[in-house]
């Protein structure tokens, strides 16, 4: 095991997208952030996070939280503006 230092951040993320990992972490028995750690890992290294029965779970909590983004939303996405 390597030791590293984690800092405290302030992310924004969209509602229904956190939904989703949150509940794939509880699912993988794991914190969030080691969920996010080992996503963006792999992603830096060109492999996919995820088995094939990982991905059915994960498409099992889009359909619950009506997550309907995919990778062609990817830097497209413009938050609501605030009634306030």
């Amino acid at each position: 095991m390597k030791t590293v230092t984690r800092v405290q951040t302030g992310v924004r993320l969209e509602s229904r997208l956190l939904k989703v990992l949150k509940a794939l972490a509880t699912e993988l028995e794991m914190s969030l952030g080691d969920l996010l750690e080992g996503i963006v890992l792999h992603a830096f290294e060109g492999k996919a996070p995820f088995s094939p029965a990982t991905l059915r779970k994960i498409a099992a909590l889009k359909s619950v939280y009506a997550l309907d983004l995919t990778t062609e939303d990817s830097h497209r996405l413009r938050e609501e503006e605030s009634h306030g």
